[in-house]
């Protein structure tokens, strides 16, 4: 029998590795959408459907859960979630610390996904009924 300690690290492995899938999937879709689109355009669509696919990829994979239309409504927020992490950390990294600009984002998104893990796993995992056995 696996400890919950281990399961809850192989799953924050899986998350980690959709987000390295979901970043190779924005980038495949954006660069041939930036061919025939506007650059913030081709952003937005290749954004929204990485945004999709990490969805789906999430509730499958790493958390082994079903999707429900309730999850799917609640997803964007783990994107905002990281979005505003990946900022607040950018602004100290660059401003606070006098780190350099080019790869403070990278360290800035390395950060923000221990709280994005969080934030998904809250809206993806089914919550436990009151009195029910742990």
């Amino acid at each position: 029998m696996r400890r919950p300690d281990a399961d809850r690290l192989a799953q924050f492995g899986r998350f980690a590795l959709i987000g390295v899938v979901n970043t190779g999937t924005f980038y495949l879709c954006y660069l041939p959408l930036h061919r025939w689109l506007p650059y913030f355009s081709a952003f937005t669509l290749a954004y929204l459907a990485s945004m999709v696919g990490s969805f789906f990829l999430n509730t499958y994979f790493t958390y082994r859960t079903r999707p429900s239309w309730r999850k799917f409504a609640f997803f964007p927020l783990t994107q905002l979630t990281n979005y505003l992490a990946q900022s607040a950390g950018l602004y100290l990294l660059v401003s606070g610390a006098g780190l350099n600009s080019t790869t403070a984002p990278l360290l800035a998104a390395a950060g923000a996904v221990p709280v994005t893990y969080l934030v998904s796993r809250r809206i993806l995992l089914p919550r436990p009924r009151e009195g029910a056995a742990p």
